[in-house]
């Protein structure tokens, strides 16, 4: 008897290679893939702006991006002795402005400059759920930043009462997306996008409300995939919640996908989305990653040394087969 019912991903009909490019934007999912494509040597660029959820925040921040927008004082507020973007994760909160300012600021030019020639953009969307401000009448805003009703892309532990909560609805992030596709695609007209749903359950929303949040953004994203030839869907939702369909792949807080459940889904993905010539020469730099990561019982000895020397050998012998990916640490590494 059958116990789990396996489900393999359908081949994207173009694949990626080494020799692209790949900005990845969105939930905390998108970074465990972002870490896994950099770990295999692509070129990668990953949440310029930090984590973002909602779809209203992500197309927001990819239009500021292709604008190269440049953020000024005005677009920051002081909160909790940090100075702070409506639009950026808090990794990007400092208690000096001009640093906050700085790193902003940089990181929007980087986006800016990789997405000029970028092959792929990959979209997580968390959750259809948004968090608009809210000042109440008669009060003006005291951060002197946004006006009633923008949807904020991190709340920055600024008290509940200053927002609405909101379910978005399917035509607004219908709407949305559209724009922000047709702007990507007139800035970089080559430009493929990977759309996924992020497996993480937001159950602080509640369970109900979590699936039809989830429900509405799989609805929206299928109907862009369906109209637009450069658009492309990977299941790392269903894979985590209809295949794997078990809490031991969840982390403590049985909310988000452990290190099993995320390894799962890569396996799924490189063969449903990269092509077989760069699996291969995925699965040599992960010989180059494991040597890298071995421990040496005794660095000095003549064994030791000879090890070096052969992986130094073998890297390379891959970075004249492949010059367009970067070997330069693991030389320096293997050059010890």
């Amino acid at each position: 008897m059958d116990f789990h019912l396996a489900f393999t991903p359908k081949p994207f009909a173009t694949k990626i290679n080494h020799q692209q490019k790949l900005l990845l934007i969105g939930s905390c999912f998108t970074e465990n893939m972002g870490s896994k494509l950099m770990q295999h040597k692509f070129s990668v660029l990953q949440n310029p702006n930090g984590i973002l959820f909602n779809p209203i925040s992500i197309t927001k921040a990819i239009s500021c991006y292709i604008n190269n927008k440049q953020y000024t004082a005005a677009d920051l507020f002081y909160q909790n002795e940090t100075w702070n973007s409506w639009e950026h994760h808090s990794r990007f909160s400092y208690p000096d402005k001009e640093q906050c300012l700085l790193a902003i600021n940089q990181s929007q030019q980087r986006a800016n400059t990789f997405l000029k020639d970028a092959d792929w953009v990959m979209i997580t969307l968390g959750s259809a759920f948004a968090y608009a401000l809210h000042f109440a009448e008669g009060i003006a805003n005291e951060n002197s930043v946004g006006k009633d009703g923008d949807i904020v892309a991190n709340c920055h532990k600024v008290p509940t009462d200053k927002f609405n909560k909101k379910l978005l609805s399917l035509q607004e992030i219908l709407v949305a997306l559209k724009e922000m596709m047709n702007e990507l695609i007139s800035f970089n007209p080559t430009i493929k996008i990977i759309f996924t749903i992020s497996p993480v359950r937001h159950l602080r929303d509640g369970f109900v409300e979590n699936n039809r949040s989830k429900a509405t953004l799989i609805q929206a994203v299928h109907q862009l995939v369906e109209e637009m030839e450069n658009a492309f869907y990977f299941p790392a939702y269903e894979l985590v919640m209809d295949d794997l369909r078990d809490y031991r792949f969840y982390a403590e807080d049985m909310v988000h996908p452990n290190y099993a459940a995320t390894n799962y889904v890569w396996e799924k993905f490189v063969p449903a989305c990269i092509n077989e010539p760069t699996q291969k020469l995925m699965k040599e730099i992960n010989v180059i990653n494991a040597a890298k990561s071995h421990k040496p019982f005794n660095p000095a000895s003549a064994q030791h040394k000879k090890f070096l020397q052969l992986n130094l050998e073998r890297v390379n012998e891959l970075s004249n087969l492949y010059p367009y990916i970067n070997f330069e640490a693991e030389r320096v590494f293997f050059s010890m």
